[in-house]
This record gives C-alpha cells, sequence and structure tokens, in this order.
C-alpha cells in the first residue's frame, strides 16, 4: 500500500503549515524564527499518528501493525512531553548562565524544544483525521 509510505510525509507537511500559520496568527513576523521543534500542532504526533489510525481504520483496532505504531506512539508523546521539555528548559538555564558570565560572546541554545499536552492533542487530532481521511483514497 502506497499510503503507507505517502501519508506520513503529507501529515509532515500539513502538520507544518498548520504550526507556520497558528505561528504567524500568534507571532506575527517572528514566526519564522519560530521554526523547528515545539509549536502547535505537534509535527511528529501528527506524522507517527496519521500512520496509526491509517492501520486502525484499515486493518483493525486489534492488528499487530496497529498495536505496534500504537506503542511507539505513546514513546513518542512521553518524549515530547517529557525528555525534550527538559532539554528546553535546560537550556533556559544554560543561556542565563551565559548571559551572566560572558554576555557579548554568549551563544543562545534553542529553548522551545518540547510540547505541552495542548500541543500533542492537536497533533493527535490532526494525525486521527488524515489518518480516517487517507482511507478515502485506498
Amino acid at each position: 500500500m502506497m499510503m503507507y509510505i505517502l501519508l506520513p510525509f503529507l501529515s509532515w507537511v500539513i502538520a507544518g503549515c498548520c504550526k507556520f500559520a497558528v505561528n504567524t496568527l500568534r507571532h506575527g513576523r517572528a514566526a519564522k524564527n519560530l521554526i523547528g521543534y515545539g509549536g502547535f500542532p505537534s509535527t511528529h504526533t501528527t506524522v507517527l499518528s496519521s500512520v496509526v489510525f491509517f492501520a486502525g481504520f484499515q486493518l483493525g483496532w486489534q492488528s499487530p501493525v496497529f498495536t505496534l505504531g500504537l506503542g511507539a506512539l505513546v514513546i513518542l508523546i512521553i518524549d515530547a512531553h517529557g525528555l525534550r521539555r527538559k532539554v528546553g528548559e535546560q537550556a533556559a538555564v544554560l543561556n542565563r548562565l551565559q548571559q551572566k558570565v560572558d554576555p557579548e560572546h554568549a551563544i543562545l541554545l534553542r529553548e522551545r524544544m518540547g510540547h505541552s499536552w495542548m500541543e500533542i492533542g492537536g497533533g493527535l487530532a490532526l494525525g486521527a483525521f488524515l489518518g480516517w481521511l487517507a482511507g478515502f483514497f485506498c
């Protein structure tokens, strides 16, 4: 099935466009600087959940493909909210230290790394919708 190959790429493009649109509405021209990790919706969550939900809709909610994908999705969500969010918090502390020690030569780290539950929920909702929508093309 080609949809299992195409859907992650399409989901990535759609989620990225949605994220840029949301950032533009919230931050105006500064949205260009916010491209990357973090933001609404979570692109990683959208990409993986679209394929997981597509498998669920097509193969059944008890299929091995769906359950394996669901396990990977849960790990991704834990990483997005937990680990990556903590990395962003640590970057903020390091940036403050750098600016105190040598403000002239401080190279600031990216602080926006992880996702809030709202951003993850948006990625899940968009991924579920795209997975459901993809079923009409198969």
